[in-house]
């Protein structure tokens, strides 16, 4: 009886990878109910349960990965000396550790969730809620927290639908003057 519990316990990610998976082989289009079941193994209606359309796997995979960012983002504002540029200099930092990731799922999952009202409106509360901590700490030079947030999603962004890969030799002294700008908001 435990056993399966903690199978039907772990349904929800397991449905969850396998719409990322059917995401990333096939986009958007080729993401249905229907084949989310068969790479997870279950019945439609097993899906269904948990997830009652398209758009509720996509605002699931979406809230996932946001959960994941934001996780991202707090380990690099611990590995920041405390101080008003902690935020501004971890969100440079992320970008450094996390830059030349593949970008395939996230390609993905953006152009998938431009349908989901649902993950949008997550992707818009995660833009709202670092632009107002951002904008909190810049009481010194307005906006700059701000310039330098949307230059990083900027970034990710280009990067993720391949709109640019800089290398190592055009990523650095961006890199530098974004530290230099993170410099600056704390201060």
């Amino acid at each position: 009886m435990q056993g399966k519990r903690k199978r039907l316990a772990d349904r929800p990610e397991i449905i969850l990878e396998a719409a990322a998976a059917v995401l990333l082989k096939g986009g958007a289009r080729a993401l249905t109910i229907d084949a989310v079941a068969a790479k997870a193994g279950l019945s439609k209606g097993g899906v269904l349960h948990h997830y009652a359309s398209k758009d509720a796997l996509i605002a699931a995979l979406v809230a996932r990965e946001l959960t994941r960012l934001r996780e991202e983002i707090a380990a690099c504002e611990a590995a920041v000396p405390p101080g008003p540029s902690q935020l501004p200099k971890a969100m440079v930092a992320h970008v450094r550790a996390h830059y030349c990731e593949d970008d395939e799922s996230s390609r993905t999952l953006l152009l998938a969730s431009l349908d989901s009202s649902e993950a949008l409106r997550d992707y818009r509360a995660f833009v709202a809620d670092q632009l107002d901590r951002v904008g909190r700490i810049a009481e010194t030079c307005p906006g700059e927290g701000s310039v330098l947030f949307f230059a990083i999603l900027g970034l990710f962004i280009g990067r993720a639908l391949g709109f640019h890969q800089l290398g190592e030799a055009e990523l650095q002294p961006m890199l530098a003057a974004l530290d230099r700008m993170a410099d600056r908001s704390g201060a």
